[in-house]
C-alpha cells in the first residue's frame, strides 16, 4: 500500500513539473491562430452568437491573461459556446503558443 501511494505521490509531482515547463513560443503560433484572427482580428467586429457582443481585441493582452481565459474556456469556467469549442480543441502547448504570439502583438499589428 505504502508503494501505491508513493507512485501516486511521484506521479503527481511528475505532472506538475511537467505543467511548468510549457513556455510559448510565438513563433510557433501563426498555424495556430487562424480560428482567431477571424473574430479577434477585426477592428469592431460584433458577434451574434450566442447574442451580440463587441468581440475584445487580443493584441497587446498579457500572456497570462490570455492563457488563463483560454484554459477557463476549456474547463468550462467560462461561459462562451465558441470559444469552449476552439479552446477544448487546443493544447496546453498550443495556448501558451498562442498567448505568447498575441502579447507580442499591439492592436495595429494583430488586426493585419
Amino acid at each position: 500500500m505504502k508503494k501505491i501511494y508513493a507512485v501516486l505521490v511521484l506521479a503527481g509531482i511528475a505532472n506538475v513539473a511537467a505543467a511548468a515547463d510549457i513556455v510559448g513560443d510565438a513563433k510557433a503560433a501563426p498555424a495556430k491562430i487562424e480560428m482567431c484572427i477571424g473574430c479577434h482580428g477585426i477592428p469592431g467586429y460584433k458577434a451574434t452568437f450566442p447574442e451580440v457582443f463587441q468581440v475584445p481585441m487580443i493584441g497587446g493582452q498579457s500572456a497570462k491573461y490570455i492563457e488563463n481565459a483560454l484554459q477557463g474556456y476549456k474547463k468550462g469556467e467560462r461561459k462562451h459556446p465558441s470559444m469552449k469549442g476552439i479552446a477544448t480543441s487546443l493544447s496546453d502547448q498550443d495556448i501558451a503558443d498562442i498567448a505568447a504570439y498575441y502579447s507580442q502583438q499591439t492592436q495595429k499589428t494583430a488586426q493585419k
